[in-house]
C-alpha cells in the first residue's frame, strides 16, 4: 500500500523548460533591439550551444553532473552555497555566464562584449520572472495532501532550488520534507538519496511512489532502492530499453488511476 509519494520538480511539476526558454526568448529579443535583423531564435541557439560548450571545461564540471546542475541553470544561478565545489561554482559563473552571451554572438558574427555582458544581466532576471507550473500540478496536489505523506525530492543548488520555489510560493507548503541533491551531496540517480528519503519519511521502499520526468535520474534511481515509479512522459520521449519504469503517464491526473 502507499503511503508515500515523492516528486520531482523541474518538469514534474514545475515547466522549467518553458521557464527557460521563455527567458531566453525575451534576453535574444534584446539583442534584436540593438542590432536589427537579428533573428533571437538563432542567437539562441548560438548561445546554448556556446553555454554547454564553455561549461565542459570547467573542473566543477563533473560535480554539477554528480548534483544535476545544467549549464542553463549555471547562466542564471549564483550559487550562494555551502561547500567548497559551489563556492569554486559562484566564483566560476559571472565570467562563464558572461562568455557564453558573448561567444553566442560572436557566433552569429557579432563580436560585442559590452552587450554580451548586458544579456548576461538580463537572463537571470527574466528567468525569476518567468516561473511555469502545468496546468494539473496543484489539483493533483491538492487532492493528494492529507491522505499521503508527500516529499519533494529535486537535483540541484539548494540557493537556486529555492528561488524557484520563492517565485512559485504555493509549492512548497504541500510538502512533508524537501530535500535538494545539493544539501544532501549526492544526486539522483545515486541510490543513497532515495535512501535518505526513506529514512526522513519513515517509510519502506515498498510503501512510496517516485514521480518524475527523468528516466536517468527519477526512474533508475528508484528502481536500484526496489521502489515503484511513474514516468510523466508528456513529450513523448522514447523509452529506454534498459530503464524501466512501473507506470508510464501523459498527464498527472493519470497518477489518482494508479494510486487507486
Amino acid at each position: 500500500m502507499i503511503k508515500t509519494i515523492i516528486f520531482d520538480l523541474d518538469d514534474t511539476l514545475l515547466w522549467d523548460k518553458k521557464s527557460v526558454e521563455t527567458a531566453f526568448k525575451r534576453t535574444c529579443e534584446k539583442a534584436a533591439v540593438t542590432y536589427k535583423g537579428l533573428n533571437p531564435k538563432v542567437l539562441e541557439d548560438a548561445v546554448r550551444n556556446e553555454a554547454r560548450d564553455l561549461y565542459a571545461t570547467y573542473d566543477t564540471y563533473e560535480y554539477t553532473q554528480m548534483i544535476g546542475i545544467n549549464p542553463f541553470e549555471g547562466l542564471w544561478g549564483t550559487f550562494d552555497d555551502l561547500g567548497s565545489d559551489f563556492q569554486k561554482m559562484k566564483k566560476i559563473v559571472p565570467a562563464y555566464q558572461q562568455e557564453a552571451w558573448t561567444k553566442g554572438l560572436l557566433r552569429i558574427g557579432i563580436d560585442d562584449a559590452k552587450l554580451g555582458l548586458e544579456l548576461a544581466q538580463t537572463f537571470p532576471l527574466e528567468r525569476k520572472k518567468s516561473p511555469f507550473v502545468y496546468e494539473e500540478t496543484f489539483k493533483v496536489l491538492d487532492a493528494l495532501k492529507g491522505k499521503y505523506q508527500l516529499i519533494l525530492l529535486t537535483n540541484g543548488s539548494p540557493s537556486l532550488q529555492q528561488i524557484k520555489l520563492d517565485i512559485t510560493p504555493e509549492i512548497a507548503p504541500y510538502f512533508d520534507h524537501i530535500i535538494v541533491s545539493g544539501a544532501f551531496g549526492k544526486g539522483k540517480p545515486d541510490p543513497s538519496i532515495f535512501h535518505h528519503v526513506l529514512e526522513r519519511s519513515n517509510t519502506s521502499a515498498e510503501e512510496a511512489l517516485m514521480v518524475g520526468d527523468n528516466l536517468m535520474t527519477d526512474i533508475l534511481g528508484a528502481s536500484r532502492v526496489g521502489m515503484k515509479s511513474v514516468w510523466i512522459n508528456r513529450e513523448n520521449k522514447e523509452p529506454m530499453e534498459d530503464v524501466q519504469p512501473t507506470y508510464e503517464i501523459k498527464n498527472l491526473e493519470e497518477l489518482f488511476t494508479i494510486i487507486k
